[in-house]
């Protein structure tokens, strides 16, 4: 393997659990007001939290969002971690990006996951920009293969390429590369970016290559250019852009008028139930948290669980308080939204 691969991997950790500040904690979704229902004519214990995505059934549209991956043994722990709780809980689970498998052997272990999730919703994860450094299908179906996923992410992350100080910053044409893996993989696609959200433009070029999954990973969460600033000696680039981007509420407004034809993803800053049923409101199908699950995850599968539940039952009371028995009623239900400053 390449070594600084694996390495950065360990070093995206550290700086997380280092600087708290690479958690931005913007509460964009704080900004987002909704209908108080005093008599919500419904019985708290029958409100169905559940959706489905990709086929499968989940308990809530929670997805464990992408964190890590590589040959060590910290990562191997937090991944295992959170395929138990994943299937424990009946929530779906992305892996961080895959391409370290390539380079090292060893660094497969930490993918190899459906043998703690057998039922479970799991994504792959492979950096789009790889499609222009030697990537093809070929590389794509092997990390689908080794997980034995439900779907592939093509990751788009021009900005902590850009910091990065070993950065791949040649993103030209990728649109077309990934129109081949959308044609190629045996599973879905879905594009997403790590931080600095999905324009509207970046979604309708991702529909023109056949992708119909988005996840709109937008700003207002962990800065990933912040975290490559503490790789980089004495330069203050990720600093400069540690919170550009848009914030994951704003790209689902702007892509409302898209959901006829994409099936979006929110993640990116957000924090519990209530930023959940928020997103799901603005027309989100799943929703994406990796932050408040990195701690749990490093300590056991049982504290995994115990903060999913939690964010299951801040979902569930807001169903409740908004009067609205199911999470497809839910969905895309603006008219609950008082206003948004």
């Amino acid at each position: 393997m390449s070594e600084p691969t694996n390495s950065r991997k360990i070093e995206h950790i550290n700086a997380i659990l280092k600087d708290p500040d690479t958690d931005r904690n913007a509460r964009y979704f704080d900004r987002i007001h909704l209908t108080h229902r005093a008599l919500p004519e419904l019985d708290l214990q029958q409100i169905d939290t559940s959706t489905e995505f990709l086929g499968k059934r989940l308990s809530f549209p929670l997805l464990i969002s992408s964190m890590t991956g590589g040959d060590h043994e910290l990562v191997r722990c937090v991944n295992t971690n959170l395929a138990l709780a994943a299937e424990r809980t009946g929530v779906a689970l992305a892996v961080g990006s895959q391409r370290v498998m390539f380079t090292d052997a060893a660094a497969k272990q930490s993918f190899d996951l459906r043998k703690y999730a057998p039922t479970a919703l799991l994504l792959g994860n492979i950096g789009a920009v790889q499609l222009n450094y030697g990537f093809a299908v070929e590389q794509c179906q092997q990390a689908v293969d080794l997980l034995q996923a439900d779907g592939l992410y093509l990751h788009l992350n021009p900005l902590q390429e850009a910091v990065q100080p070993e950065g791949d910053t040649n993103f030209a044409g990728i649109s077309k590369q990934i129109a081949s893996i959308v044609n190629g993989v045996s599973v879905p696609v879905l594009l997403k970016e790590v931080g600095c959200g999905l324009s509207v433009a970046d979604i309708e070029l991702g529909l023109e290559a056949g992708v119909r999954y988005f996840d709109i990973a937008g700003a207002g969460g962990t800065s990933w250019s912040r975290i490559e600033h503490h790789r980089r000696d004495q330069d203050e680039l990720g600093l400069k852009f540690q919170d550009w981007g848009l914030p994951t509420p704003v790209a689902l407004q702007q892509a409302a008028h898209l959901r006829e034809r994409a099936t979006l993803v929110a993640s990116g800053g957000l924090r519990d139930g209530i930023d959940m049923a928020k997103s799901v409101i603005l027309g989100a199908s799943l929703c994406g948290v990796a932050a408040p699950l990195l701690a749990p995850a490093m300590e056991s599968a049982d504290a995994v669980v115990e903060a999913i539940e939690r964010l299951r039952r801040e979902y569930l009371t807001a169903m409740f308080l908004l009067g609205v028995a199911s999470t497809p009623e839910l969905q895309g239900k603006s008219a609950l939204i008082v206003d948004i400053r």
